[in-house]
Protein backbone atom coordinates (compact mmCIF):
# COMPACT_ATOMS: atom_id res chain seq x y z
CA UNK A 1 0.00 0.00 0.00
CA UNK A 2 2.77 2.28 1.18
CA UNK A 3 5.11 1.47 -2.14
CA UNK A 4 1.97 1.90 -4.35
CA UNK A 5 0.73 5.59 -2.43
CA UNK A 6 4.66 6.44 -3.10
CA UNK A 7 4.96 5.39 -6.77
CA UNK A 8 1.58 7.82 -7.58
CA UNK A 9 2.77 10.91 -5.61
CA UNK A 10 6.10 10.52 -7.70
CA UNK A 11 4.03 10.39 -10.70
CA UNK A 12 1.99 13.41 -9.88
CA UNK A 13 5.32 15.81 -9.05
CA UNK A 14 6.94 14.44 -11.97
CA UNK A 15 3.59 15.67 -13.82
CA UNK A 16 3.51 18.63 -11.67
CA UNK A 17 7.21 19.63 -12.98
CA UNK A 18 6.04 18.52 -16.50
CA UNK A 19 3.24 20.75 -16.33
CA UNK A 20 5.35 23.65 -14.27
CA UNK A 21 7.91 23.48 -17.50
CA UNK A 22 5.74 23.80 -20.64
CA UNK A 23 3.92 26.76 -18.26
CA UNK A 24 7.09 28.43 -18.28
CA UNK A 25 7.63 27.44 -21.56
CA UNK A 26 4.37 28.79 -22.81
CA UNK A 27 4.72 32.23 -20.87
CA UNK A 28 8.14 32.69 -22.42
CA UNK A 29 6.93 32.75 -25.69
CA UNK A 30 3.78 34.60 -25.30
CA UNK A 31 6.21 37.21 -23.89
CA UNK A 32 8.10 37.02 -27.13
CA UNK A 33 5.02 37.38 -29.43
CA UNK A 34 3.81 40.07 -27.61
CA UNK A 35 7.28 41.93 -27.69
CA UNK A 36 7.88 41.33 -31.12
CA UNK A 37 5.05 43.12 -32.45
CA UNK A 38 6.13 45.86 -30.68
CA UNK A 39 9.36 46.71 -32.17
CA UNK A 40 8.93 44.73 -35.77
CA UNK A 41 7.98 46.36 -38.45
CA UNK A 42 4.41 45.13 -39.93
CA UNK A 43 4.67 43.79 -42.97
CA UNK A 44 2.15 43.31 -45.88
CA UNK A 45 2.08 39.29 -46.41
CA UNK A 46 -0.37 36.49 -48.02
CA UNK A 47 -3.16 35.92 -45.15
CA UNK A 48 -3.66 33.18 -42.93
CA UNK A 49 -5.82 30.10 -45.06
CA UNK A 50 -5.06 27.67 -42.36
CA UNK A 51 -5.92 28.32 -38.15
CA UNK A 52 -3.93 26.26 -37.19
CA UNK A 53 -0.43 25.92 -39.63
CA UNK A 54 -0.59 29.27 -41.61
CA UNK A 55 0.82 28.69 -44.73
CA UNK A 56 3.72 26.58 -43.52
CA UNK A 57 1.50 23.37 -44.67
CA UNK A 58 1.11 24.74 -48.26
CA UNK A 59 4.68 25.81 -48.51
CA UNK A 60 5.67 22.23 -47.00
CA UNK A 61 3.94 19.98 -49.62
CA UNK A 62 4.57 22.45 -52.50
CA UNK A 63 6.82 21.09 -55.54
CA UNK A 64 8.20 24.13 -55.68
CA UNK A 65 8.18 26.18 -52.94
CA UNK A 66 10.38 28.90 -54.52
CA UNK A 67 7.59 29.55 -57.24
CA UNK A 68 5.47 30.62 -53.98
CA UNK A 69 7.67 33.05 -52.37
CA UNK A 70 8.44 34.69 -55.59
CA UNK A 71 4.97 35.21 -56.62
CA UNK A 72 4.73 36.62 -52.92
CA UNK A 73 7.45 39.12 -53.34
CA UNK A 74 5.95 40.38 -56.60
CA UNK A 75 2.92 40.89 -54.62
CA UNK A 76 3.90 42.13 -51.56
CA UNK A 77 7.41 43.42 -51.91
CA UNK A 78 11.44 42.07 -51.46
CA UNK A 79 10.40 41.88 -47.45
CA UNK A 80 7.39 40.42 -46.41
CA UNK A 81 5.41 38.30 -43.34
CA UNK A 82 4.44 34.60 -43.68
CA UNK A 83 1.81 33.40 -41.38
CA UNK A 84 2.89 30.25 -39.69
CA UNK A 85 2.28 27.62 -37.28
CA UNK A 86 0.15 28.82 -34.31
CA UNK A 87 -0.67 32.42 -34.86
CA UNK A 88 3.35 32.97 -35.19
CA UNK A 89 4.83 34.77 -38.64
CA UNK A 90 8.29 34.96 -40.44
CA UNK A 91 9.82 37.70 -42.62
CA UNK A 92 10.52 36.06 -45.76
CA UNK A 93 14.03 38.08 -47.54
CA UNK A 94 13.96 38.32 -51.13
CA UNK A 95 15.91 41.83 -51.26
CA UNK A 96 19.87 41.12 -52.32
CA UNK A 97 20.79 44.26 -50.10
CA UNK A 98 18.48 42.51 -46.96
CA UNK A 99 20.57 39.15 -47.89
CA UNK A 100 23.80 40.29 -47.38
CA UNK A 101 23.11 42.04 -44.30
CA UNK A 102 21.66 38.76 -42.31
CA UNK A 103 23.97 36.54 -43.85
CA UNK A 104 26.84 39.08 -42.60
CA UNK A 105 25.77 38.39 -39.17
CA UNK A 106 25.32 34.81 -39.09
CA UNK A 107 26.08 32.78 -35.80
CA UNK A 108 25.82 35.97 -34.04
CA UNK A 109 22.78 38.07 -34.50
CA UNK A 110 21.15 35.67 -36.88
CA UNK A 111 21.41 32.09 -35.37
CA UNK A 112 19.62 28.68 -35.56
CA UNK A 113 16.17 28.37 -34.22
CA UNK A 114 15.45 25.69 -31.67
CA UNK A 115 14.35 23.02 -33.58
CA UNK A 116 17.20 23.44 -36.38
CA UNK A 117 19.56 22.98 -33.85
CA UNK A 118 18.09 20.10 -32.37
CA UNK A 119 17.57 18.57 -35.64
CA UNK A 120 21.49 19.13 -36.66
CA UNK A 121 22.47 17.90 -32.87
CA UNK A 122 20.70 14.68 -34.04
CA UNK A 123 21.93 14.29 -37.39
CA UNK A 124 25.10 15.90 -37.60
CA UNK A 125 26.06 15.64 -33.74
CA UNK A 126 28.02 19.25 -32.43
CA UNK A 127 30.18 20.20 -35.25
CA UNK A 128 30.31 22.35 -37.27
CA UNK A 129 26.71 22.72 -38.48
CA UNK A 130 25.01 23.14 -35.11
CA UNK A 131 27.95 25.16 -33.49
CA UNK A 132 27.08 29.07 -33.41
CA UNK A 133 29.00 32.33 -32.17
CA UNK A 134 32.84 31.61 -30.74
CA UNK A 135 32.46 28.09 -31.24
CA UNK A 136 31.40 27.85 -34.78
CA UNK A 137 34.69 29.82 -35.56
CA UNK A 138 36.87 27.56 -33.65
CA UNK A 139 35.68 24.36 -35.40
CA UNK A 140 36.39 26.94 -38.99
CA UNK A 141 39.57 27.88 -37.53
CA UNK A 142 41.03 23.97 -37.88
CA UNK A 143 38.87 22.59 -40.30
CA UNK A 144 39.83 24.73 -42.71
CA UNK A 145 43.83 23.58 -43.89
CA UNK A 146 41.17 20.42 -44.86
CA UNK A 147 39.40 22.95 -47.58
CA UNK A 148 42.21 25.51 -48.43
CA UNK A 149 43.09 25.84 -52.44
CA UNK A 150 46.16 23.98 -51.71
CA UNK A 151 44.79 20.82 -49.79
CA UNK A 152 42.11 20.87 -52.87
CA UNK A 153 45.20 21.32 -55.48
CA UNK A 154 45.98 17.77 -53.73
CA UNK A 155 42.62 15.99 -53.67
CA UNK A 156 41.88 16.51 -57.40
CA UNK A 157 43.78 13.93 -58.84
CA UNK A 158 41.90 11.08 -56.21
CA UNK A 159 38.68 12.96 -57.46
CA UNK A 160 39.96 12.12 -61.07
CA UNK A 161 40.93 8.41 -60.14
CA UNK A 162 37.60 8.19 -58.88
CA UNK A 163 35.60 9.00 -61.87
CA UNK A 164 37.89 6.65 -64.30
CA UNK A 165 37.10 3.75 -61.52
CA UNK A 166 33.40 4.74 -62.21
CA UNK A 167 34.20 4.94 -66.06
CA UNK A 168 35.78 1.32 -65.95
CA UNK A 169 32.81 0.04 -64.15
CA UNK A 170 30.11 1.87 -66.83
CA UNK A 171 31.82 0.48 -69.71
CA UNK A 172 31.96 -2.97 -68.22
CA UNK A 173 27.80 -2.82 -67.82
CA UNK A 174 28.03 -1.26 -71.04
CA UNK A 175 29.88 -4.59 -72.43
CA UNK A 176 27.77 -6.66 -70.86
CA UNK A 177 24.29 -5.14 -71.90
CA UNK A 178 24.63 -4.97 -75.60
CA UNK A 179 27.78 -3.12 -76.86
CA UNK A 180 26.28 0.18 -77.34
CA UNK A 181 24.54 1.70 -74.14
CA UNK A 182 22.83 0.44 -70.95
CA UNK A 183 20.44 1.85 -68.11
CA UNK A 184 22.84 3.14 -65.15
CA UNK A 185 21.35 4.45 -61.65
CA UNK A 186 23.24 7.45 -61.69
CA UNK A 187 22.63 8.97 -58.47
CA UNK A 188 23.97 6.29 -56.04
CA UNK A 189 27.19 5.73 -57.95
CA UNK A 190 28.50 9.86 -58.08
CA UNK A 191 27.12 9.77 -54.03
CA UNK A 192 29.52 7.03 -53.29
CA UNK A 193 32.03 8.27 -55.54
CA UNK A 194 32.02 11.59 -53.86
CA UNK A 195 32.47 10.13 -50.25
CA UNK A 196 35.23 7.87 -51.29
CA UNK A 197 37.24 10.82 -52.09
CA UNK A 198 37.27 11.27 -48.07
CA UNK A 199 40.16 8.17 -48.43
CA UNK A 200 38.04 5.42 -48.03
CA UNK A 201 36.64 3.28 -50.37
CA UNK A 202 33.20 2.38 -49.45
CA UNK A 203 32.82 -0.61 -51.52
CA UNK A 204 30.11 0.61 -53.31
CA UNK A 205 32.39 1.34 -56.36
CA UNK A 206 33.50 -2.19 -56.93
CA UNK A 207 29.68 -3.18 -56.79
CA UNK A 208 29.91 -4.14 -53.41
CA UNK A 209 26.62 -2.73 -50.70
CA UNK A 210 27.73 -0.22 -48.53
CA UNK A 211 26.39 1.61 -45.44
CA UNK A 212 27.11 4.97 -47.20
CA UNK A 213 24.16 4.20 -49.59
CA UNK A 214 21.56 3.99 -46.91
CA UNK A 215 22.51 7.23 -45.61
CA UNK A 216 21.60 8.75 -49.11
CA UNK A 217 18.89 6.36 -49.26
CA UNK A 218 17.10 8.04 -46.37
CA UNK A 219 18.10 11.46 -47.42
CA UNK A 220 15.17 11.68 -49.71
CA UNK A 221 13.78 8.27 -50.17
CA UNK A 222 11.06 8.50 -47.31
CA UNK A 223 7.31 8.09 -48.69
CA UNK A 224 5.17 11.28 -49.02
CA UNK A 225 4.51 12.38 -45.36
CA UNK A 226 1.84 11.75 -43.91
CA UNK A 227 -0.87 14.31 -41.96
CA UNK A 228 0.39 13.15 -38.42
CA UNK A 229 3.96 13.54 -39.39
CA UNK A 230 3.59 16.52 -41.07
CA UNK A 231 1.59 17.95 -38.53
CA UNK A 232 4.43 17.01 -36.21
CA UNK A 233 7.19 18.85 -38.09
CA UNK A 234 5.49 21.63 -38.09
CA UNK A 235 4.82 22.11 -34.68
CA UNK A 236 8.20 20.76 -33.82
CA UNK A 237 8.96 24.43 -35.39
CA UNK A 238 6.94 26.07 -32.06
CA UNK A 239 7.32 23.48 -29.70
CA UNK A 240 10.98 21.42 -30.68
CA UNK A 241 10.87 19.06 -27.94
CA UNK A 242 8.29 17.26 -30.08
CA UNK A 243 11.49 16.26 -32.31
CA UNK A 244 11.53 13.37 -29.89
CA UNK A 245 8.09 12.01 -30.33
CA UNK A 246 8.80 8.62 -32.18
CA UNK A 247 7.39 9.14 -35.63
CA UNK A 248 8.20 7.95 -39.05
CA UNK A 249 10.58 11.14 -39.53
CA UNK A 250 12.11 11.17 -35.70
CA UNK A 251 13.03 7.29 -36.74
CA UNK A 252 14.44 8.12 -39.94
CA UNK A 253 16.50 10.72 -38.43
CA UNK A 254 17.63 8.70 -35.71
CA UNK A 255 18.95 5.36 -38.41
CA UNK A 256 20.81 8.18 -40.58
CA UNK A 257 22.50 9.13 -37.10
CA UNK A 258 23.76 5.87 -36.57
CA UNK A 259 24.82 5.36 -39.71
CA UNK A 260 26.97 8.16 -39.84
CA UNK A 261 28.52 7.63 -36.76
CA UNK A 262 29.50 4.59 -37.71
CA UNK A 263 30.98 5.42 -40.87
CA UNK A 264 32.72 8.65 -38.72
CA UNK A 265 34.57 6.27 -36.32
CA UNK A 266 35.48 3.90 -38.92
CA UNK A 267 37.31 7.12 -40.97
CA UNK A 268 38.39 7.97 -38.10
CA UNK A 269 40.10 4.88 -37.10
CA UNK A 270 41.39 4.08 -40.33
CA UNK A 271 42.73 7.46 -41.07
CA UNK A 272 44.76 7.38 -37.61
CA UNK A 273 46.55 4.14 -38.67
CA UNK A 274 47.35 6.10 -41.50
CA UNK A 275 48.23 9.33 -40.73
CA UNK A 276 52.17 8.46 -39.81
CA UNK A 277 53.08 6.05 -43.06
CA UNK A 278 54.41 7.24 -45.90
CA UNK A 279 52.00 6.70 -48.74
CA UNK A 280 53.96 6.44 -52.56
CA UNK A 281 56.57 8.41 -50.73
CA UNK A 282 54.13 11.43 -49.53
CA UNK A 283 52.37 11.95 -46.33
CA UNK A 284 48.34 11.20 -46.44
CA UNK A 285 46.87 14.57 -47.82
CA UNK A 286 43.28 13.59 -48.24
CA UNK A 287 40.87 15.34 -46.51
CA UNK A 288 39.99 13.05 -43.69
CA UNK A 289 43.48 12.70 -42.88
CA UNK A 290 43.76 16.59 -42.62
CA UNK A 291 40.43 16.89 -40.31
CA UNK A 292 42.16 13.89 -38.09
CA UNK A 293 44.91 15.85 -37.53
CA UNK A 294 42.62 18.64 -36.63
CA UNK A 295 41.35 16.31 -34.27
CA UNK A 296 44.61 15.44 -32.30
CA UNK A 297 45.24 18.97 -31.76
CA UNK A 298 45.32 21.04 -28.47
CA UNK A 299 43.13 19.51 -26.14
CA UNK A 300 41.41 22.65 -25.64
CA UNK A 301 40.60 22.67 -28.90
CA UNK A 302 39.79 19.08 -30.11
CA UNK A 303 37.54 18.94 -32.47
CA UNK A 304 35.15 15.82 -31.59
CA UNK A 305 34.43 12.79 -33.93
CA UNK A 306 30.68 14.08 -34.77
CA UNK A 307 32.53 17.29 -36.44
CA UNK A 308 35.04 14.97 -38.52
CA UNK A 309 31.67 15.43 -40.76
CA UNK A 310 31.32 17.37 -44.29
CA UNK A 311 28.83 17.67 -46.76
CA UNK A 312 29.42 15.90 -50.68
CA UNK A 313 27.71 17.88 -53.40
CA UNK A 314 25.72 15.57 -55.29
CA UNK A 315 26.48 15.81 -59.34
CA UNK A 316 23.21 14.16 -60.04
CA UNK A 317 21.54 17.66 -61.39
CA UNK A 318 24.50 18.02 -63.95
CA UNK A 319 24.02 14.67 -65.95
CA UNK A 320 19.98 15.14 -65.77
CA UNK A 321 20.37 18.89 -67.18
CA UNK A 322 22.62 17.53 -69.33
CA UNK A 323 20.43 14.76 -70.73
CA UNK A 324 17.68 16.66 -70.98
CA UNK A 325 19.87 19.74 -73.02
CA UNK A 326 22.12 17.52 -75.29
CA UNK A 327 23.05 20.53 -77.17
CA UNK A 328 24.62 21.71 -73.93
CA UNK A 329 26.25 18.34 -73.41
CA UNK A 330 27.57 18.62 -76.88
CA UNK A 331 29.20 22.06 -76.27
CA UNK A 332 30.64 20.62 -72.98
CA UNK A 333 32.15 17.59 -74.38
CA UNK A 334 33.65 19.32 -77.52
CA UNK A 335 35.53 22.00 -75.36
CA UNK A 336 36.65 18.87 -72.86
CA UNK A 337 38.12 16.97 -76.44
CA UNK A 338 39.36 20.04 -77.86
CA UNK A 339 41.50 20.87 -74.50
CA UNK A 340 43.23 17.24 -74.91
CA UNK A 341 44.40 15.61 -71.85
CA UNK A 342 43.33 15.49 -67.97
CA UNK A 343 43.52 19.39 -66.61
CA UNK A 344 45.19 19.82 -63.60
CA UNK A 345 43.89 21.33 -60.70
CA UNK A 346 44.28 25.04 -61.99
CA UNK A 347 43.46 24.57 -65.37
CA UNK A 348 40.38 23.25 -64.31
CA UNK A 349 39.72 26.54 -62.45
CA UNK A 350 40.92 28.72 -65.58
CA UNK A 351 40.83 26.94 -68.58
CA UNK A 352 37.63 25.50 -69.39
CA UNK A 353 35.08 28.14 -68.94
CA UNK A 354 32.14 26.47 -70.28
CA UNK A 355 32.89 23.81 -68.02
CA UNK A 356 32.71 26.32 -65.06
CA UNK A 357 29.37 28.05 -66.62
CA UNK A 358 27.88 24.80 -66.61
CA UNK A 359 28.79 24.35 -63.11
CA UNK A 360 27.57 28.01 -61.74
CA UNK A 361 24.06 27.02 -63.58
CA UNK A 362 23.86 23.94 -61.79
CA UNK A 363 24.12 26.03 -58.82
CA UNK A 364 21.90 28.34 -59.46
CA UNK A 365 19.19 26.50 -60.83
CA UNK A 366 19.63 23.50 -58.29
CA UNK A 367 20.85 24.64 -54.72
CA UNK A 368 21.25 21.78 -52.65
CA UNK A 369 19.62 23.81 -49.81
CA UNK A 370 16.58 25.49 -50.91
CA UNK A 371 15.71 27.44 -47.63
CA UNK A 372 17.23 28.80 -44.18
CA UNK A 373 15.49 29.73 -41.16
CA UNK A 374 16.90 32.04 -39.00
CA UNK A 375 16.23 34.04 -35.58
CA UNK A 376 17.38 37.00 -33.97
CA UNK A 377 19.24 36.78 -30.72
CA UNK A 378 18.88 40.98 -30.78
CA UNK A 379 17.47 43.23 -32.27
CA UNK A 380 18.23 44.52 -35.65
CA UNK A 381 17.57 47.15 -38.37
CA UNK A 382 17.65 45.40 -42.09
CA UNK A 383 18.09 47.63 -44.73
CA UNK A 384 16.92 47.11 -48.10
CA UNK A 385 18.21 47.64 -51.45
CA UNK A 386 14.27 49.41 -52.65
CA UNK A 387 11.45 50.48 -50.33
CA UNK A 388 8.77 48.31 -49.33
CA UNK A 389 5.19 49.32 -48.24
CA UNK A 390 4.38 48.21 -44.86
CA UNK A 391 0.36 47.06 -43.21
CA UNK A 392 -0.07 50.67 -42.58
CA UNK A 393 0.87 51.86 -46.03
CA UNK A 394 4.06 53.98 -44.98
CA UNK A 395 6.75 53.32 -47.52
CA UNK A 396 10.30 52.31 -45.83
CA UNK A 397 13.94 51.83 -46.78
CA UNK A 398 14.54 49.38 -44.08
CA UNK A 399 13.06 47.08 -41.16
CA UNK A 400 13.15 46.52 -37.70
CA UNK A 401 13.18 43.43 -36.28
CA UNK A 402 13.10 42.21 -32.37
CA UNK A 403 15.36 39.52 -30.75
CA UNK A 404 12.73 36.15 -31.47
CA UNK A 405 11.77 37.06 -35.06
CA UNK A 406 12.14 34.13 -37.34
CA UNK A 407 13.91 35.13 -40.39
CA UNK A 408 13.14 33.34 -43.36
CA UNK A 409 15.87 33.10 -46.47
CA UNK A 410 14.30 31.44 -49.91
CA UNK A 411 17.49 30.62 -51.48
CA UNK A 412 15.78 28.87 -54.63
CA UNK A 413 13.09 31.59 -55.27
CA UNK A 414 15.98 34.10 -55.05
CA UNK A 415 18.62 32.08 -57.27
CA UNK A 416 15.85 31.67 -59.86
CA UNK A 417 13.78 35.13 -59.50
CA UNK A 418 12.97 37.10 -62.93
CA UNK A 419 13.19 39.96 -61.14
CA UNK A 420 16.97 39.24 -60.09
CA UNK A 421 17.89 37.22 -63.07
CA UNK A 422 16.47 38.00 -66.47
CA UNK A 423 13.44 36.70 -67.81
CA UNK A 424 14.92 33.49 -68.66
CA UNK A 425 15.93 32.67 -64.66
CA UNK A 426 14.19 29.65 -65.01
CA UNK A 427 15.68 28.33 -67.98
CA UNK A 428 18.99 25.67 -67.58
CA UNK A 429 21.50 28.31 -69.70
CA UNK A 430 24.82 28.12 -68.65
CA UNK A 431 25.80 30.86 -71.68
CA UNK A 432 24.68 33.66 -69.39
CA UNK A 433 27.86 33.01 -67.17
CA UNK A 434 29.99 33.91 -70.62
CA UNK A 435 28.58 36.68 -72.38
CA UNK A 436 28.71 40.34 -72.01
CA UNK A 437 26.03 41.28 -69.67
CA UNK A 438 24.71 37.82 -69.08
CA UNK A 439 24.30 38.53 -65.64
CA UNK A 440 21.86 41.40 -65.02
CA UNK A 441 22.72 44.63 -62.51
CA UNK A 442 20.37 43.18 -60.00
CA UNK A 443 22.03 40.05 -59.81
CA UNK A 444 25.35 41.62 -59.11
CA UNK A 445 24.01 43.30 -56.49
CA UNK A 446 24.36 39.92 -54.82
CA UNK A 447 27.80 40.31 -53.12
CA UNK A 448 27.67 35.94 -52.21
CA UNK A 449 30.00 34.21 -53.99
CA UNK A 450 29.24 34.38 -57.72
CA UNK A 451 25.88 36.24 -56.95
CA UNK A 452 24.76 33.12 -55.74
CA UNK A 453 23.55 32.11 -52.39
CA UNK A 454 24.10 28.32 -53.20
CA UNK A 455 26.72 28.27 -50.63
CA UNK A 456 25.18 30.98 -47.91
CA UNK A 457 27.21 33.53 -47.29
CA UNK A 458 29.01 35.40 -44.55
CA UNK A 459 30.34 33.38 -41.49
CA UNK A 460 28.15 30.49 -42.71
CA UNK A 461 29.79 30.51 -46.23
CA UNK A 462 30.00 26.41 -46.90
CA UNK A 463 33.57 25.36 -45.74
CA UNK A 464 33.25 22.47 -48.54
CA UNK A 465 32.09 24.46 -51.86
CA UNK A 466 36.49 24.74 -53.17
CA UNK A 467 36.30 20.81 -52.25
CA UNK A 468 32.76 20.38 -53.92
CA UNK A 469 33.42 22.46 -56.91
CA UNK A 470 36.58 20.96 -58.04
CA UNK A 471 35.49 17.25 -57.19
CA UNK A 472 32.34 18.23 -59.40
CA UNK A 473 34.88 19.52 -61.89
CA UNK A 474 37.17 16.48 -62.00
CA UNK A 475 34.07 14.14 -62.55
CA UNK A 476 32.28 15.29 -65.03
CA UNK A 477 35.76 16.12 -67.54
CA UNK A 478 36.26 12.25 -67.78
CA UNK A 479 32.36 11.24 -67.75
CA UNK A 480 31.50 13.29 -70.27
CA UNK A 481 34.19 13.20 -72.47
CA UNK A 482 33.18 9.09 -72.58
CA UNK A 483 29.93 9.02 -72.62
CA UNK A 484 26.65 10.45 -73.67
CA UNK A 485 23.56 10.98 -71.59
CA UNK A 486 20.00 10.83 -72.40
CA UNK A 487 16.85 10.43 -70.53
CA UNK A 488 15.77 6.85 -70.29
CA UNK A 489 12.03 7.55 -71.31
CA UNK A 490 12.68 10.44 -73.73
CA UNK A 491 13.04 14.16 -73.26
CA UNK A 492 9.77 14.76 -71.79
CA UNK A 493 10.60 12.90 -68.68
CA UNK A 494 9.83 14.18 -65.45
CA UNK A 495 11.73 15.39 -62.77
CA UNK A 496 10.56 16.07 -59.03
CA UNK A 497 12.03 16.04 -55.61
CA UNK A 498 12.21 13.44 -53.58
CA UNK A 499 10.61 14.10 -50.24
CA UNK A 500 13.18 13.51 -47.27
CA UNK A 501 15.71 15.10 -44.88
CA UNK A 502 17.66 16.49 -47.77
CA UNK A 503 15.51 17.73 -51.23
CA UNK A 504 17.14 14.78 -54.10
CA UNK A 505 16.18 14.38 -57.45
CA UNK A 506 14.07 11.83 -58.53
CA UNK A 507 12.39 10.46 -61.82
CA UNK A 508 8.57 10.80 -61.71
CA UNK A 509 7.12 7.00 -61.12
CA UNK A 510 10.04 5.54 -59.60
CA UNK A 511 10.26 4.25 -56.06
CA UNK A 512 13.22 5.77 -53.72
CA UNK A 513 15.03 8.73 -54.83
CA UNK A 514 16.54 6.89 -57.99
CA UNK A 515 17.49 8.59 -61.27
CA UNK A 516 17.85 6.02 -63.96
CA UNK A 517 19.73 7.32 -67.75
CA UNK A 518 20.72 5.86 -70.06
CA UNK A 519 24.48 5.85 -70.85
CA UNK A 520 26.53 5.86 -74.19
CA UNK A 521 29.51 5.07 -74.68
CA UNK A 522 30.89 8.22 -76.90
CA UNK A 523 32.31 6.52 -80.28
CA UNK A 524 34.00 10.11 -81.12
Amino acid sequence: MQDNLLVVTRSVTILNVAAAVIAILALCSAFGTARRPFKTTKLRGPPRTDLIFGASKQILEALDAGAIYEAWAKEYGVVYEVPSTLGGREIMLTDPRALTHQFARETTTYVHTTATRLFLLHVFGRGILWSQGEDHRRQRKYLNPAFSPAAIRNYTPIFRSLAHKVRCAWEAMIDANSGDSTVIEVQSWLDSMGLAAFSHDFGSLDGKPASITKIFDTFGSSPNRSAVNSAALLLSHVFPLLEYLPTQRTKLIRETRRIMEDISKELLERSKKEKEEILDGKEDKSAIGVLVKANDSDSSTRLTQDEVLSQVITMTWALLELARNPDVQSKLRQELIAFGGEPTYDQQQHGLPYLDAVLHEILRIHPAVTDLIRMLAEDDIIPLSEPVVTQSGEVVNSISVARGTRIGIPISCVNRSTEIWGTDAKVFRPERWLEEGGIPKKAQGIQAYRHLFTFADGPRTCLGKGFAMAQFKAVLSVLVKNFVFEMRDGPNTRVELGRGILPRPKIVGEEGTVVPLRVRRFEG
